[in-house]
């Protein structure tokens, strides 16, 4: 009588004819857990149109696909996270016109390190390369050197509640004519006691010809001592 030989250490690596394994025959119950959140390149794997293929695919391409069925919906793109003292500037340059048409940017109690300055954005056209800061290329009710966040506001007296609001830039991917921010904030004025506010349309006329692709965030004098940035993208519809 022939006895059964033991397979439980068998190293073979078995071969399965393509399309031999049912779905229902799967269980990835006792996988591993990630143990982070998913990132872009992190992989998965789908049924090629449905048609019997698997391939992989990113996470990344997850992410763009939601974005073409939920049509202008608001995607996070970056964030300072705690800005800490001594900060010069804060720069994003997460601008992609494939995907966005628009941009929010959200100021949390960004606090200045010194009394009666203003928060500013300046725009770039070569990615960071260099931001602008040329007075008249920034048009409100009158010629400024950067997109104004809030005016003279406190910091230096113990100040805690700085600026916070919200920007909105539209189409900065365009190269003709005005590009268009909406600046909706308030702040808390040097002497502690006030409260102010912008609210303003505000046109870039610089570097016409070109796209913006990036901006950075800071005082017209001195450091940021604390708050917070964090900018979102419209997806295209």
């Amino acid at each position: 009588m022939t006895r059964a030989r033991d397979i439980a250490n068998v190293t073979v690596t078995p071969t399965f004819p393509d399309g031999s394994i049912n779905i229902a025959d799967l269980n990835i119950d006792g996988g591993t857990d990630i143990g982070a959140a998913l990132v872009d390149a992190d992989l998965m794997v789908v049924d090629d149109g449905a048609g019997g293929t698997n391939r992989k695919a990113t996470m990344a391409r997850l992410a763009t696909y939601i974005g073409t069925k939920v049509g202008g919906g608001m995607e996070f793109i970056a964030s300072s996270g705690a800005i800490s003292d001594g900060t010069a500037s804060v720069a994003f340059t997460g601008f992609d016109a494939s995907k966005y048409d628009s941009y929010k940017f959200y100021f949390l109690n960004v606090v200045p390190a010194t009394d009666n300055v203003t928060l500013l954005g300046r725009v770039s056209v070569n990615g960071g390369g260099a931001y602008d800061s040329t007075s008249g290329n920034y048009r409100t009710t009158g010629n400024q050197s950067g997109i104004l966040i809030s005016n003279a506001m406190g910091g230096a007296t113990g100040d805690t509640t700085g600026v916070s609001g919200e920007m909105t830039s539209f189409n900065p991917a365009s190269t003709s004519g005005f590009r268009i921010f909406t600046v909706l904030t308030g702040f808390e004025t040097p002497t502690t006691t006030n409260i102010d506010d912008v609210g303003d349309a505000q046109g870039y006329i610089g570097n016409e010809g070109t796209a913006i692709n990036a901006i950075k965030f800071e005082m017209d004098s001195g450091n940021i001592e604390s708050g917070e940035i964090t900018m979102f993208g419209i997806v295209n519809s």
